[in-house]
Formats: structure tokens, C-alpha cells, sequence
């Protein structure tokens, strides 16, 4: 027996999903959503509604940093980069009564067809700049919600309710809780937020501690935007980059490589954050949209000594290398390939590594983590990938 359909198309959900609050998704929420399980037309995917559709969408790299230094921006008094300058994804501020307020702000467009798991994607990236300061908690979160104005009106409140609920679900899980925040109207469905935890000047780890010697390390694979793209070519009538990608792996392996970037994606960096205090890192970012070795870029300029990143691993989702030699160049294997939500890249000494690699590997039940990376002296604080760099697939 067929479900009934109201009068927009949409089928009436038999059995609506039952979640947890856990980032444990099977692949038919991650790769083969069915949107008439929460009521929408079976043809509907969230990525239909945006232009950008898994592009990268950040101002270029040096294009911000030039326009941010002829502004002058900021005052000098922010803690974590060189100079205290505005540098790094967060702003961590001293207060008035000794306490430290460190604050970021993120966004994004459609990457995936789940509206629920953009939400908690959302809320994870957004989350994940706290995370690269040491911190182990955020004290509250305020929401950035633009619904589709574009979308017939039912679909719309059953879209935008589960991007809510997927980002609050994903705050539940952080410990922490949104209180507020803004909504809009928008061609494109957008969400993001602000994150901000209230520390003590021993409860977080400034951004500008690199060292010498240190090691570097990462807690996601890279390969998300090439992962994300390949599964709209798959699912496009007549791509010719789909075309050109089955002659290279199968529908089986792009469904894979989708599954674990949406899993990535997905995850709080939340123990890998916890964890730099216990093992004295000494500086971290995160790794979004300018890619690693943009990322690292950004984090060697701004460390008190004169380092530099050479990066000698790239650890990439199993399968993306080939696509981005062979079908479409991301990027990926020179580091500029954007990811969302990605992993955190830590300074940490060498002796110290192993130990969080493996705690860290416990606490995310059995994700793994890679030393990629090692911190030195560079007077031009440069940062690079090393010509024998290897590529690891995972």
C-alpha cells in the first residue's frame, strides 16, 4: 500500500527515523536518504536548493588576509596570535574579571542531501574552532538559520526542522545548549551559529605555542569535498564527470567514500579538544575551507617563533587521490582541497603524540588519528608539503 501524498507531493512518513544523539549513521541516512521518510516528495534532496553544491565557497586565502590587513581590524589585545591580531578562527578575549571569553562564528550551504545531517554538520563545524583552543566544553550557542524562501511552504518547515534538529542534537551531544540566534528568509538554506565558552587562563591552550621539534597531528582524513562532489556527479542524469569517475572506481566505492565524509563530517572534534591539555599541546587550528596546508599556513604565520609546518602525510578518504588525479584536480594532494568540518591539526611533542593518538582513537571509538607533520625552525614561517610526501588512503 502506497503512502498517502499531501498536496505538495510529499508522501506522508509510515515510519518516521528514530535517532540518537550519537554520530553513528547508517548509509541510508548518509547516502541513501529517503526524504519520504520525514514527509517530503521522493525526488527532494537538500543540495537542490543551493547553487554551490559542494564548491568550495570561502573568500580566497590571500584575498581575506590582504583585505583584512588594509582594514586594520581588531586592537591588538587578542590572545592566541602573534601580534594579537585577527588571524585565527577564534577571538579569545581576557574580560574584566580575569576570566577568557573565546568566541567563533560559522556557517555554510547544502553539501548534503539530509537536512537533519546538515544540521548536525553545522553545529559541528561551528563547534570545532572552540575545540582547536583546548577547550573541553562550549558555554552556550547561538543559532544562524536561513530557510529557503524559494521552497514550497510545507517542505520548507519540514526542511528547516530538521537542519534544527540535527544542529540541536549535535549541542546535546557537545554538552552545551543554543539560546538563541537569528532566522531569515534566503534562496539558499544556510545554517551555522555562534559558540562561545567563558575559560579560565589554565582551562585553554593559546594558538601560538608551536615549538621546534613538535610533531603535528590530525584527527580527520582530508577528502571531503571531493567525496561530496563525486556523490552528486553519481547522482546527476548525464555527468560527464560521473562518466569519467567509472572508469576508476564503482558505485559501491563512491557510496564508501560519501559514507565516511558524512561520518567525518558529523563528528566533534569534542575529545580531540578535551585531550590537548592532558598531553600539553601547544598550538592547534582546525582544517576547513583554505585546505591543510592553508590551514597550517595560517598557523605557522602567526606563532610567537619562527616555525614553519612540513607536512609528510596526507591521509585521505579512500578513493578521492584517484578522482583528483584522474577526473577532476581538487587539490587534495598539493593541500588546498577545502574540507568542512574537518579534523584538528596539534602541535604536540613527539613523546606525547602516540599516547593522545591512542586515547583520542579510544574516546571517537576507533576513528583514527595520524601524525602528519613536524614543526621547524623557519624564518619566513613557512609551511609546506614535503616532495616525498606520502599519500595514505583510509
Amino acid at each position: 500500500m502506497s503512502n498517502k501524498r499531501d498536496s505538495e507531493g510529499a508522501e506522508t512518513p509510515k515510519n518516521p527515523v528514530k535517532r540518537d544523539k550519537t554520530t553513528s549513521f547508517s548509509m541510508n541516512e548518509t547516502v541513501n536518504f529517503d526524504p519520504t521518510s520525514i514527509g517530503l516528495p521522493k525526488d527532494w534532496s537538500l543540495t537542490d536548493w543551493s547553487d554551490l553544491k559542494g564548491e568550495p565557497v570561502k573568500i580566497p586565502q590571500d584575498e581575506l588576509q590582504s583585505m583584512l590587513a588594509s582594514l586594520q581590524l581588531g586592537d591588538g589585545n587578542n590572545l592566541g596570535t602573534r601580534e594579537g591580531k585577527i588571524a585565527l578562527d577564534c577571538s579569545v578575549r581576557e574580560t574584566k574579571n580575569g576570566t577568557y571569553t573565546i568566541s567563533t562564528t560559522d556557517f555554510f550551504f547544502p553539501l548534503v542531501d539530509n537536512p537533519y545531517l546538515q544540521g548536525r554538520i553545522g553545529a559541528a563545524n561551528v563547534l570545532s574552532d572552540l575545540y582547536a583552543e583546548g577547550v573541553d566544553s562550549c558555554d552556550f550557542v547561538l543559532m544562524l538559520l536561513a530557510a529557503c524562501r524559494d521552497m514550497p511552504s510545507e517542505e520548507r518547515t519540514i526542511c528547516t526542522k530538521e537542519m534544527v534538529k540535527g544542529f540541536s542534537d549535535a549541542c546535546d551531544e557537545a554538552g552545551t545548549v543554543v539560546t538563541g540566534g537569528q532566522t531569515v528568509l534566503n534562496p539558499w538554506p544556510v545554517i551555522g551559529g555562534v559558540a562561545t565558552s567563558v575559560v579560565t587562563k589554565e582551562e585553554f591552550i593559546p594558538s601560538d605555542g608551536a615549538k621546534v621539534g613538535d610533531v603535528v597531528v590530525l584527527t580527520k582524513p582530508l577528502g571531503t569535498q571531493v567525496a561530496v562532489n563525486v556523490h552528486q556527479w553519481k547522482n546527476s542524469n548525464g555527468s560527464k564527470h560521473w562518466k569519467s569517475c567509472s572508469a576508476h572506481i564503482t558505485e559501491d566505492d563512491a557510496s564508501r567514500m560519501m559514507h565516511e565524509a558524512v561520518c567525518s563530517m558529523a563528528r566533534l572534534n569534542k575529545n580531540a579538544g578535551s585531550l590537548m591539555l592532558k598531553y600539553k599541546a601547544h598550538a592547534a587550528t582546525d582544517v576547513t575551507g583554505f585546505g591543510i596546508l592553508g590551514h597550517a599556513q595560517n598557523l605557522s604565520e602567526n606563532q610567537d617563533d619562527f616555525v614553519g609546518i612540513e607536512l609528510h602525510t596526507l591521509p585521505c578518504i579512500e578513493k578521492t587521490p584517484v578522482i583528483n588525479e584522474h577526473v577532476f584536480n581538487f587539490r587534495l594532494t598539493i593541500g588546498y582541497s577545502a574540507e568542512t568540518s574537518g579534523g584538528l591539526l596539534v602541535c604536540m611533542s613527539p613523546e606525547a603524540a602516540p599516547q593522545y593518538i591512542e586515547e583520542l582513537k579510544k574516546l571517537d571509538k576507533g576513528s583514527d588519528a595520524w601524525i602528519v607533520g613536524n614543526v621547524v625552525a623557519s624564518k619566513e614561517r613557512k609551511s609546506i608539503i614535503t616532495e616525498d610526501c606520502k599519500i595514505l588512503e583510509v
